[in-house]
């Protein structure tokens, strides 16, 4: 009998490898063909003809694969170059998976059974080893050259120039910028870049207050910068206590809990900081009242809880503090004890800021920010809900005598020109652009200046009135005396982005031409920085007209044109190139993600298409705003770049709610860009791939420096690490977003602590260089502040808590860095 010999069994791993090489080259030509149809990018149908050629002789064990996939790996690593030069999160995005599959083809375990080519069994091993070789050079290469790094550098030391204003002594922080001008610069120097590394954990404390309560928004923060008078520090925490600590040693002084309404309409809950008066001087009375007393507001006002009613009052407060609430109040405290100042607000310590106020929805509007404390005045402003409706709360400015709490004048964007005290039951304009940030003020110039927001809703503005058009998202000089306008000026013009104007005004005087100018500085969500003349708002730095693109959405308007300053950190336009993702197949989406969009550069208006906002309404800057150092006369910035798409829905009509409110907590908002009363509701988020990645490529976050009388970038880095966000704990410095702000020293040392990984990170203001961080229990989405304690030591200020919608840790850590005694 004849035996027949079995063919000879071929081995798996080629077979299987070749075949995830053709379903890989399938699937990319799929998307290929797809991106080619929107008008993108050619390769990725020539990669996956590749991947497919070297599929298919995979299978067949030919040799001739690894030669076609050798062709493929240049190929693909000098369209790399081509699109994004020597930077290596690209070129790793681009050519990771090309390069993995590439190191499994040269195995032993896949060549061996491959049939030999006319060049040798060793030909085809050679070139695709060549091929994954110079991706490796190139890689290696690109770790050592930073395409997005500008070196510069800015005075060393403290220059000549216009003394430090404050009439606080230089140790303490007495108002949430550090002074009224809201520089975050403290006159302080004995950090410098030479001793920073020495800091170390002074004291720690946990306030016990963290998100998780029944009812409690997405951003319930922690973004208070804490006040310190004496040797007290005082702060509030999101749910709104009060604390007193000693800035030497962290020790808890008092606690006040306001007793805040349950069941409120919240989109963030959130305190940044308390405001203080100081005491009258020695041997000086208190200030006169501008006003008398006035009773209580009592038509068609919401009950709000009574200060008085559940703490100790005392009638005699020499200094007070003023701690805003969520439900609409704004309480006076005596910073020794804690204690209701009940002399305050016609006796019952606080003032209710529902009075007059349209659309009464308890929660819905209150000042998430601190007001603004002048020698006669409280100035208040307050924040409402974006996107939900167009009868929404006034954005009305108001001034209170600070002794009495009375009403001295208002000022409504709505309605301008009318800055007398209210009537008796009159209201305020409905839905006028509110200031939810903090205010600066002047007082030896007699102004207050105000950041204004926007009238919802934000992305479509048919029906906006001639007073909203010149207020919205502007700068706005009020006068102390009597809140009428001295001046404003319009940082964006018929806003359709939410680039409300974010950040605390910084003022400053500089030295130009030999003489000292009052200035003030203004961050912007767009990334420009306005320099004006504080006194006529007239731009020192210039400031140009750029043509913004046209056609909004039915029944609106686009602006010609856009103001673009001198001094900007307006990003280039994204193209398909500056797509990413981890790998080639989410760069992939993310193309094809981008040439679905309506995409024109910045400002393209929202549409029912769906736009690319580009900076998105995170901001370049927020209300983290930028650091000033007067003497140096340079601004220390944290610019963001992060994409968002905005995507107008028609309405049925005004009152019907398209997205169904399931699940959410009794009491709580249904979806939050309904924007019931206009004709379209929005879908607004954040440019991402599919794998929950930032779309366009990094850096994400960098930190800056700029002289201010020239407009000029001195240096500018990326900054942080997504060691916290990342799948593992990998420290690779990306640049990553920030969000709080920086604070400078006399020591020429700067902090930032609002990246989102868990670091305060200490700079050399001269150029830039990051000279020491220290690990945080939870993110750090606050601005840092230093201050002299009794012990003579100069301390660093760090709150962590966190912050929901970027995803930080949540804590409630308040922790002082020092150097050794």
């Amino acid at each position: 009998m004849v035996r027949v010999a079995p063919a000879p069994r071929r081995p798996l791993l080629p077979l299987l490898l070749g075949t995830l090489l053709i379903l890989v080259g399938l699937g990319l030509g799929a998307g290929g063909a797809w991106l080619i149809a929107l008008g993108g990018s050619w390769f990725y149908l020539v990669a996956a003809i590749g991947f497919v050629a070297s599929g298919v002789l995979l299978v067949q064990h030919k040799r001739l694969a690894l030669w076609v996939y050798a062709a493929l790996a240049l190929a693909t690593l000098l369209w790399s170059l081509w699109e994004s030069g020597l930077d290596w999160w690209p070129l790793a995005a681009r050519n990771d998976v090309i390069f993995v599959l590439g190191l499994l083809l040269l195995t032993r375990w896949v060549k061996r059974p491959l049939a030999a080519d006319k060049l040798g069994p060793t030909g085809a091993r050679a070139a695709l080893t060549t091929a994954l070789g110079l991706f490796a050079a190139v890689s290696v290469a690109s770790w050592f050259h930073d395409a997005h790094r500008v070196e510069g550098s800015l005075p060393a030391a403290a220059a000549a120039g216009p003394a430090y204003a404050s009439s606080a002594p230089s140790g303490e922080w007495r108002a949430y910028g550090g002074t009224p001008y809201g520089q975050r610069y403290a006159p302080l120097g004995q950090i410098t870049p030479q001793n920073v590394d020495g800091l170390k954990v002074a004291w720690q404390y946990r306030s016990g207050d963290m998100r998780g309560h029944p009812g409690d928004p997405e951003e319930t923060t922690f973004q208070v910068t804490p006040l310190k008078v004496g040797n007290s520090l005082y702060l509030c925490t999101p749910h709104q206590s009060v604390i007193a600590l000693d800035a030497t040693t962290g020790a808890e002084l008092w606690r006040y809990d306001p007793q805040i309404q349950s069941e409120l309409a919240l989109q963030h809950l959130t305190c940044r900081g308390l405001s203080y008066q100081p005491p009258p001087a020695p041997g000086t009375a208190a200030p006169a009242s501008a006003t008398p007393a006035a009773p209580p507001a009592t038509s068609n006002q919401p009950t709000l809880p009574q200060a008085a009613a559940s703490a100790r009052s005392t009638p005699n407060c020499p200094a007070k503090l003023f701690m805003p609430t969520a439900d609409g109040r704004v309480i006076a405290l005596n910073p020794d004890t804690g204690a209701v100042c009940s002399s305050f607000g016609a006796g019952r310590g606080q003032i209710d800021l529902w009075a007059h106020m349209p659309n009464l929805k308890p929660g819905a509007y209150y000042s998430t920010s601190p007001a603004v404390v002048t020698r006669q005045l409280l100035i208040v402003g307050g924040t409402v809900l974006d996107n939900v409706s167009t009868k929404e709360q006034s954005g009305v400015i108001r001034a209170f005598d600070i002794e009495t709490g009375a009403l001295v004048w208002n000022w409504d964007s709505g309605n301008p020109d009318a800055t007398a005290p209210i009537a008796p039951g009159e209201s305020y304009t409905a839905n006028s652009p509110n200031s939810w940030s903090v205010s600066s003020v002047d007082e030896t110039l007699g102004l207050v200046y105000v950041p204004l927001g926007n009238q919802p809703p934000d992305q479509w503005g048919g029906n906006r009135s001639p007073s909203v058009e010149k207020y919205s998202t502007a700068v706005v000089a009020l006068d102390l005396a009597t809140g009428q306008v001295r001046w404003h000026f319009q940082t964006v013009l018929h806003d359709l982005w939410d680039y409300d104007v974010p950040a605390q005004p910084g003022l400053v005087d500089l030295t130009l031409n030999g003489a000292t100018v009052p200035a003030l500085v203004q961050a912007t969500k767009q990334g420009e920085i306005f320099v004006l003349d504080r006194r006529t708002g007239t731009p020192l730095l210039p400031v140009t007209e750029v043509a913004a693109p046209q056609g909004a959405a039915a029944g609106d308007k686009s602006a010609p044109t856009q103001p673009r300053s001198a001094l900007s950190f307006d990003p280039p336009k994204l193209t398909g190139a500056d797509m990413w993702g981890v790998t080639l197949f989410d760069q992939l989406a993310c193309r094809i993600a981008f040439h679905q969009l309506r995409y024109e550069g910045r400002f393209t208006p929202p549409s029912t298409q769906g736009s690319l906002i580009y900076p998105g309404n995170f901001g370049v800057f927020n209300w983290g705003g930028v650091a000033i150092d007067p003497q140096r006369q340079m601004v220390f910035a944290t610019p963001t770049y992060l994409a968002f798409t905005s995507q107008l829905v028609p309405r049925p009509d005004a009152t019907s709610l398209m997205v169904q409110n399931q699940g959410n907590p009794k009491g709580s908002l249904p979806a939050l860009n309904e924007n019931f009363g206009a004709p379209f509701a929005v879908k607004l988020s954040a440019f991402l791939s599919p794998l929950g990645i930032p779309c366009q490529q990094p850096p994400w976050g960098y930190v800056a420096g700029a002289d201010l009388r020239t407009g000029k970038l001195a240096w500018m880095h990326k900054n942080g690490t997504v060691r916290d966000q990342a799948p593992l704990p990998v420290p690779f410095r990306m640049g990553v977003p920030n969000l709080g702000g920086p604070v400078m020293t006399a020591g020429g040392v700067a902090f930032l602590s609002g990246t989102i990984d868990y670091y305060v990170r200490g700079y050399d203001v001269s150029n830039g260089r990051q000279i020491w961080q220290s690990r945080l229990p939870a993110g750090g989405q606050a601005t840092p502040m230093s201050y002299l304690g009794a012990d003579g030591r100069q301390y660093l200020l760090v709150v962590a808590g966190g912050h929901g919608s970027l995803g930080t840790k949540t804590g409630d850590y308040v922790i002082a860095y020092a150097l050794p005694k």
